[in-house]
C-alpha cells in the first residue's frame, strides 16, 4: 500500500514521437475529464496504444492519485484481469475477498486515471470488472484500447483512424509522410526522400502507423518506389525483421492475425469472402456475393465494431491491409474463384439495371452508385469474358468522365473477339462514344463506321442510330458542321423509327443535341432553339438530367448568339447544376466555359478570366484538354480573346491564375452562389 502513495504513476517512457494525433489528443483530454470510460478503437497497427500512452502522459497533472497503465496483451486468463490491475496499482494480494471488491474499495475515493491497454481478448472480463469498479468509484476515469467497444452504457468511443494521405501538394506535409520521413532519417541519416513517392507508398499502406514504421525498416535495402511495388505481398514485406522496439507487434501479419483470432468462425468466413470487394459496399452487395448455406446471416456491424470494416452510414469497406489478409484466407479456403465469380455476376446484374434506368428519374442515384462502385467495377471488368459489363456501363464512360477507361476496356474486348453479333455491334458503338469522350476522334469515327455496317446488316435501327450519332459527334469535333448536321438528323430519324412509342431511347435527345449544336455553330440560332425545345420536353417528361444538361448548354450558345445574355446565362447555370449533380466533368467544364462567355458579353472581363482559369483546371484534371478543333476549344479561344480585350494581358493573366488556383468544389460552389465569383 505504501508503494501506491509514493509512486505518482507507472506510465512507461515513450519509444518514439507521436506524429499527427493532435486532434485526437485534444478530444481525449476533454472526454476523459467528463466520461467514466473512454475506449480507443481502431484497426490493428493504427496506434491506439501509443495514443493512449501519450494521453496518459499529458493528463498526469489532472489526477491527484496518478495515472496507472495496465498492459493486458500478455494476460490470457480473464479471471486474472483484476489481479493485473491490482499489481499495476501496487496492491497486495488478498486471497479472502474477490479482487473486484478489493479494487472497488481501494478506488472508491480516489481520483486517478486507469489505462487498460489491449482489452480485446479479455473484453468480457474487463467489462465486468469495470462495471463493478465504476459503480463504487465515481472519480476514477478509465481509458481503454481495443479493436472494438467493451459494451458498457457509460462508455464513450473514440475511433482512431489511419493517418490521412491526401493527393497533390498537401501530401508533403501530411502526418503519414512526416512519420515516414522522421523515422527514415533516424534510420538512414541524410536520406533523400521524394514526398510524393512517400505519399504514394503511405496511401498503399492505408496510412497505418505500424505499417509505415515497418516499411521504413526496408529502406536499408530498397528505395521508396521499390517498397511500393512490393505491396502486393505486404505481409512478407512488413515482417519487421529489426529488433528495434516497435511495441508488441513485430509484423503486420501478427497485428492483423490477432484481430482474426478474436473473430468467431462465421466472422472469419465473412471477412474472407468480403475481401473480394475493392471499394465501398452495402448490405445488399454483401448478401448477393457472400451469403449461402454457411452464411445465412451477415454480421457486418459486428466486423465494423471489431475494426475489420470501416463504416460510413450504411456503407462499408476494408482497408487494403485487412482485405489482403482476408484474401489469403479465402484462397486457403478454396473459395477465391467462386467468390470472384459471384462478385462479377452481382455487379453485372446491377450495371444492367442501372443502364435500363439511366434514361429516367433515377439517373442521379445511378451516377452516385457508379462513382462509389468504380473500384469494384474495374475489378469485375478484368474478369469479363464478354461484352455485357463493358457495354452496360456505357453511361459511365460517356456521361461520367470515364471515357478513357471505357475506351481501353472496349478496345481490348473488340480486338479479342471478332465474331459478329448484336453484343459486338453494341460494343462498337459504345466504343465510338467512349473514344470521343476520351478525345480520340479518329477511333470514334472508325468504330462508328464499323458499328453502322454491323447494325445495318442485323436490322438493328437503334444500334444504327447510335452509330450515326457517334459519327455525327466526331464530325462536329472536327469542325465539319454540314456533315455533323446531316448525320445527326439521320440518327434522330433512326431512333424515331426504332422506337415509335416516342423517346424510349436516350440516343434521340443526344442526337438532337448534336444537331442543335451544328445549327448553332453555323449561326442558325432559330432552328437550333426549335430542336432544343423538343429535346428539353422529351427529357423533362422522363425526368432525365444528363442529355437535358447538354441541351441546356447548347441552348445557352444559341441564346448568346441571339443576343439574349440573361437567357444564355440561365441555361448555362441550369447545365452546370445538372452536370454537377451527376459529377459529369465534361459537362461541368463546358458549362463553366459558357458562363465565362456570358461574362464577356456583359463586359465583365475579370469574372470571365477567373471562370476560364477555373475551367482550364477542370479540363486538365479530367484529361479532356486535347480535343483538337472541338467546338469547346473554339468557344474558349473566342471567350479568351474577348476577356483579354476587356482587361489587357497582365490583368487577364492575374485573374486567370486566381481561377486556376481553385479546386472544382470551390469553383462550383462560388458559381452557384450567383455573386460568389464577383467577390474573389
Amino acid at each position: 500500500m505504501e508503494e501506491t502513495r509514493t509512486r505518482r504513476d507507472n506510465v512507461p517512457a515513450e519509444t518514439g514521437d507521436l506524429v499527427g494525433r493532435e486532434a485526437e489528443l485534444g478530444e481525449l483530454a476533454a472526454l476523459v475529464g467528463h466520461s467514466p470510460l473512454v475506449t480507443l478503437t481502431g484497426v490493428a497497427g493504427v496506434g491506439k496504444s501509443r495514443l493512449a500512452l501519450r494521453a496518459a502522459t499529458t493528463l498526469r497533472g489532472a489526477f491527484p492519485d496518478g495515472v496507472w497503465v495496465v498492459a493486458l496483451s500478455a494476460e490470457q486468463n480473464g479471471a486474472l484481469v483484476g489481479h493485473a490491475v491490482a499489481a499495476a496499482l501496487g496492491l497486495p494480494e488478498q486471497a479472502v475477498r474477490p479482487q473486484a471488491e478489493v479494487l472497488a474499495d481501494f478506488l472508491a475515493e480516489r481520483r486517478l486515471l486507469l489505462v487498460l491497454d489491449d482489452c480485446d481478448h479479455l473484453a468480457e472480463a474487463c467489462a465486468e470488472l469495470l462495471r463493478h469498479v465504476l459503480e463504487r468509484a465515481p472519480h476514477v476515469r478509465v481509458l481503454a484500447t481495443g479493436r472494438g467497444p467493451l459494451g458498457l452504457d457509460q462508455e464513450r468511443l473514440v475511433a482512431v483512424e489511419p493517418l490521412a494521405v491526401p493527393d497533390g501538394a498537401e501530401a508533403e506535409d501530411c502526418a503519414a509522410v512526416r512519420l515516414f520521413t522522421e523515422r527514415a532519417r533516424a534510420l538512414v541519416p541524410g536520406a533523400t526522400l521524394d514526398p510524393h513517392e512517400v505519399a504514394r507508398l503511405c496511401r498503399g499502406l492505408d496510412g497505418i502507423p505500424l505499417a509505415i514504421e515497418l516499411a521504413v525498416r526496408r529502406l536499408r535495402a530498397l528505395s521508396v518506389p521499390q517498397i511500393a511495388e512490393r505491396l502486393d505481398d505486404r505481409f512478407a514485406l512488413l515482417a519487421g525483421e529489426s529488433r528495434a522496439p516497435l511495441g508488441r507487434h513485430r509484423s503486420m501479419r501478427t497485428a492483423v492475425g490477432l484481430s482474426h483470432e478474436l473473430c468467431t468462425a462465421r466472422e472469419r468466413l465473412l471477412w474472407a469472402r468480403l475481401s473480394v470487394f475493392e471499394g465501398w459496399f452495402d448490405a445488399d452487395d454483401a448478401w448477393a456475393v457472400c451469403a449461402d448455406g454457411r452464411l445465412a446471416t451477415l454480421t457486418l456491424s459486428g466486423l465494423a465494431e471489431r475494426s475489420i470494416l470501416v463504416a460510413d452510414g450504411e456503407r462499408y469497406r476494408m482497408l487494403d491491409t485487412i482485405r489482403d489478409y482476408g484474401r489469403q484466407w479465402l484462397r486457403l479456403l478454396g473459395e477465391e474463384e467462386a467468390m470472384l465469380a459471384r462478385h462479377h455476376d452481382h455487379f453485372l446484374a446491377v450495371a444492367r439495371r442501372a443502364e435500363a434506368e439511366w434514361y429516367g428519374p433515377r439517373q442521379a442515384r445511378w451516377a452516385a452508385w457508379a462513382r462509389q462502385a468504380m473500384p469494384d467495377l474495374e475489378a469485375a471488368l478484368t474478369r469479363d469474358d464478354g461484352f455485357d459489363l463493358a457495354t452496360s456501363l456505357w453511361f459511365v464512360w460517356c456521361c461520367l468522365g470515364q471515357g478513357r477507361l471505357g475506351h481501353r476496356h472496349l478496345d481490348r474486348l473488340l480486338n479479342r473477339e471478332a465474331t459478329p453479333g448484336p453484343a459486338r455491334t453494341k460494343a462498337l458503338w459504345v466504343c465510338s462514344w467512349a473514344a470521343l469522350a476520351a478525345g480520340d476522334t479518329a477511333a470514334a469515327r472508325r468504330r462508328a463506321a464499323e458499328a453502322y455496317t454491323a447494325a445495318t446488316a442485323e436490322g438493328d435501327l437503334a444500334a444504327a442510330g447510335c452509330a450515326k450519332q457517334g459519327a455525327a459527334a466526331a464530325a462536329l469535333v472536327l469542325g465539319d458542321l454540314d456533315t455533323a448536321a446531316r448525320l445527326a438528323a439521320q440518327a434522330a430519324g433512326l431512333f424515331e423509327q426504332a422506337t415509335p412509342e416516342r423517346a424510349a431511347h436516350i440516343g434521340l435527345p443526344v442526337a438532337e443535341t448534336t444537331l442543335a449544336m451544328a445549327h448553332s455553330l453555323r449561326g442558325e440560332f432559330g432552328p437550333a432553339v426549335e430542336v432544343l425545345v423538343r429535346q428539353w420536353a422529351r427529357c423533362a417528361e422522363r425526368g432525365e438530367l444528363w442529355a437535358r444538361s447538354h441541351g441546356d448548354h447548347v441552348r445557352s450558345l444559341a441564346e448568346l448568339g441571339r443576343g439574349e445574355i440573361a437567357a444564355a446565362e440561365a441555361y448555362a447555370r441550369a447545365a452546370l447544376d445538372a452536370t454537377w449533380c451527376l459529377r459529369d466533368p465534361l459537362g461541368v467544364a463546358a458549362a463553366t466555359d459558357q458562363l465565362a462567355a456570358t461574362a464577356v458579353a456583359r463586359g465583365d472581363g475579370h469574372r470571365a478570366a477567373r471562370l476560364l482559369g477555373a475551367a482550364s483546371r477542370m479540363w486538365t484534371a479530367a484529361g479532356l484538354s486535347a480535343h483538337g478543333a472541338s467546338p469547346y476549344v473554339t468557344s474558349r479561344v473566342r471567350t479568351e480573346r474577348g476577356a483579354r480585350t476587356l482587361l489587357g494581358d497582365p490583368a487577364y493573366e492575374r485573374a486567370f491564375a486566381r481561377g486556376m488556383a481553385m479546386d472544382m468544389d470551390t469553383t462550383v460552389a462560388r458559381i452557384r452562389d450567383t455573386d460568389g465569383f464577383g467577390h474573389l
